[in-house]
This record gives structure tokens, C-alpha cells and sequence, in this order.
């Protein structure tokens, strides 16, 4: 018998609140309270997507330098004729490019940190860079 499992990316922070925040706009979900204070979740429709972890000695990471790099990053998957909209909607809500050689245009992918410095990426459906 197979033991059901699900799973959540958890990122860490010194302001997990602001960081809940900025996902939960961008994701068009819900910021609350975990079950632990120093736990936020952000919630869609269907479930947790992303859980926002306080940790008081962080550091933000540093890509694309080798010291703290980052350990994981999100692709945001959009259609590749809303990234110019979906990059808008990211610097309004507080997030920074990290790539601005070529910003805008039929770019498949760009990339940005979170305010609390996480790196993501804005990912062309279309460009099979979805894994």
C-alpha cells in the first residue's frame, strides 16, 4: 500500500508576513498564518502553494554568486503573449529583475527576486522550460 503524500516549497525569510504578502498578490491567493507563528501560508483554490518560513539569522541569497546561491527557485508559468503584463505586475508588487540585458519582448524566460531576495523566474508556457 502506497503512503499518500503531498508536498509544499517552503522559503525562508527574516519578514515572512511581507513575503506572504508579495506571493499571495502575485498568485492571486490568500496570505495567513500557519500553524506555528512563524509559518505563513499561501493559499489558492486548490491548497497551500507555498509556505513563507520566519528565520531570524537569514541570509538572502546571492545568485548569481556562488556564495548563498540559491537552493531552489519558482517558475511562474504564463502565456508567452502576458509576460510583458505579468513582469509589470511583478516590479509593482516589489519584485527586482535579476536579467535585464533583453527585458521585454518575446522573452521565454526572466527572471526576478522576491522582496525577501528568493530568485523566480516568469516562464513561457509555450517554451517547454516549464520543468
Amino acid at each position: 500500500m502506497a503512503v499518500e503524500k503531498t508536498s509544499v516549497l517552503v522559503l525562508d525569510t527574516a519578514e515572512p508576513e511581507e513575503l506572504a504578502e508579495f506571493y499571495a498578490k502575485l498568485l492571486d491567493a490568500e496570505a495567513r498564518l500557519g500553524r506555528h507563528p512563524d509559518y505563513f501560508e499561501v493559499t489558492a483554490s486548490g491548497g497551500v502553494a507555498l509556505t513563507i518560513r520566519r528565520d531570524r539569522s537569514y541570509t538572502r541569497p546571492s545568485w548569481p554568486s556562488p556564495e548563498n546561491a540559491q537552493e531552489a527557485h519558482l517558475h511562474l508559468l504564463v502565456a508567452q503573449r502576458d509576460m510583458d503584463e505579468a513582469e509589470r505586475e511583478v516590479v509593482s508588487l516589489g519584485g527586482r529583475p535579476l536579467d535585464t540585458k533583453d527585458n521585454g519582448g518575446a522573452r521565454d524566460v526572466r527572471l526576478y527576486s522576491d522582496p525577501g531576495g528568493h530568485p523566480f523566474a516568469l516562464v513561457s508556457r509555450e517554451s517547454g522550460l516549464a520543468a
